[in-house]
């Protein structure tokens, strides 16, 4: 049983879409307990999974492996593309966040009322397709989901988003798609000088291959291809991995986003609906951050390390600006959304380091970041449900009337600061000791990622005090609206402030379950 449960994570979601499009009008309300119940099968076995993997071992594990397209090219040779499924010590925290983030996004969304049928068919097609992005080991298999993750984002942003959803909407749309004509530029480039060597043996001529854990091998390069090393194959003056590799950079850049790709990213959160939110920042730009490490560095190391320089200085740009930015915000969901593109800068920092601690805190800071961000767009959405405005100024004193929304605003803007005891603080930490640790880096470099951590304590704690310290004021015809949380609302907020404090005060839980496969991605 447990060889399909990656299959599960993918296929149950898209099962239960298409039950849902098929469910006759009176029947729609069930549409929510559906998506309900299949995000919490897959938290389930997410949690299985990540108690049940070895860390002892370093390479993929619950690997599901088919033959799926073989296409003959005559002498040209064959190609071959799998559809291979598995995770290592860098997937699996990306699956577990997953499992969180769709479930926390899917109870939030019980309040949507229009048209529900489509909006949770395109909820679960977005979820079938994020799973897909990280379990996949297969690049063509890989590049689908991702390209596919577009269209369900697409259209629950510009249906059931505010005001300017329809702006919004494509400006998502255009940034992510020119990011991945670039992916797939690579992933042709590469399918198409890399062979299987068993597979070429036994059919006698190259057998063409996508696979993840070929690709990364030199020795499976075809002679005089464009990947070769003796092939001597320049792109504009420039070596072609090279510019391969800064295709990925921008592509993959654009999805985090990092600093000057981000643009997109603040008109999409603040246009979406808040459950939509949640899974942008939770676990939809993970998949950016993920897919540079395994894809980008992991099929170029000598370039990344080459370039590591312009990987931490987009980093370090990402996290001040972004901080300033923060700062400049009236709008309390785009503070929140320019808060990302700063925490987001941590990961590319962290990557740019090169060494255990580095890497361990990018995908420690992805993971903390899924938490936090999603308990930070669920509290705006609790302000806005009741008021319909998100202007800071239009609030003082919510502790007085909101003492429990208040605790769980504290708890996220000081694990978004980095507490120690909170899970942000260690993402940080580790990304910041390993870009000061490292030779391929100038100490100047993490030192100026340090005056975003200042100035992300001085946008918060200044929110903190604007909008809930004081005597109480909101606009008279918001008054009587300003009710502490409910039931649903304390379970979704309380449960993410838990796992914000667990993997805070315990973080051997993911990092066991990371450093071996770091260490092996470091040493191949």
């Amino acid at each position: 049983m447990t060889a399909f449960l990656l299959s599960f994570l993918i296929f149950l979601p898209l099962l239960a879409a298409v039950l849902i499009l098929f469910l006759p009008n009176r029947l729609e309300s069930l549409s929510k307990h559906i998506t309900i119940g299949i995000s919490l099968v897959n938290l389930l076995i997410c949690i299985f999974l990540f108690y049940s993997f070895d860390k002892t071992i370093t390479g993929y594990q619950f690997l599901e492996e088919a033959s799926w397209i073989n296409l003959d090219l005559g002498k040209l040779g064959v190609i071959n593309i799998n559809y291979i499924l598995g995770v290592d010590g860098i997937s699996l925290p990306m699956v577990l966040l997953g499992g969180i983030v769709f479930m926390a996004a899917a109870v939030a969304s019980t309040s949507i009322a229009k048209r529900p049928k489509a909006y949770f068919a395109f909820f679960l097609l977005l979820t079938s397709s994020v799973y897909g992005c990280f379990i996949a080991l297969d690049f063509f298999l890989f590049f689908l989901f991702f390209e596919f993750m577009l269209l369900p984002m697409y259209f629950l942003i510009g249906i059931w988003g505010g005001e300017r959803r329809e702006y919004a909407a494509m400006k998502f749309i255009i940034y992510t798609l020119v990011g991945s004509v670039f992916v797939l530029i690579v992933m042709l480039a590469m399918g198409l000088s890399v062979t299987n060597p068993e597979l070429s043996a036994t059919l006698g001529k190259n057998a063409f291959t996508f696979d993840f854990r070929l690709l990364s091998d030199p020795y499976n390069y075809v002679s005089g291809s464009v990947l070769d090393a003796n092939s001597g194959t320049h792109w504009f003056g420039w070596p072609v991995k090279s510019v391969l590799f800064i295709l990925l950079l921008v592509g993959f850049g654009i999805k985090l986003p990092v600093v000057p790709f981000h643009t997109w990213l603040p008109d999409a959160h603040v246009e979406a609906p808040t459950a939509i939110s949640v899974v942008l920042a939770g676990i939809l730009l993970k998949v950016g951050g993920y897919a540079f490490l395994r894809i980008g560095m992991g099929f170029f190391p000598q370039e990344a390390l080459d370039m590591a320089y312009i990987i931490a200085i987009l980093g370090v740009l990402s996290i001040i600006y972004g901080a300033f930015n923060a700062l400049a915000q009236d709008d309390l969901k785009k503070l929140i959304a320019y808060s990302s593109v700063s925490h987001m800068g941590f990961v590319f920092l962290g990557f740019a380091a090169f060494n255990e601690e580095g890497i361990n805190g990018g995908i420690y800071q992805m993971f903390s970041h899924g938490i936090l961000s999603s308990m930070l767009f669920l509290i705006v959405g609790v302000i806005y449900d009741r008021t319909h405005n998100r202007l800071i100024q239009n609030y003082r004193g919510l502790a007085s009337k909101m003492p429990l929304f208040t605790g769980v605003v504290i708890l996220a803007f000081f694990g978004s600061l980095g507490l120690p005891g909170i899970s942000g603080f260690i993402g940080e930490f580790f990304s910041l000791l390993g870009a000061f640790k490292t030779s391929a880096l100038s100490k100047w470099i993490p030192s100026l990622a340090v005056l975003g951590i200042v100035l992300s304590a001085v946008y918060l704690l200044w929110t903190l005090q604007r909008m809930f310290f004081g005597e109480f004021w909101v606009n008279r015809k918001m008054e009587e609206k300003m009710t502490d949380l409910n039931t649903k609302e304390v379970v979704l907020l309380f449960s993410l402030g838990f796992l914000a404090i667990l993997f805070g005060i315990y973080p051997n839980l993911l990092l066991s379950i990371s450093t071996g496969a770091v260490d092996a991605f470091l040493n191949k």
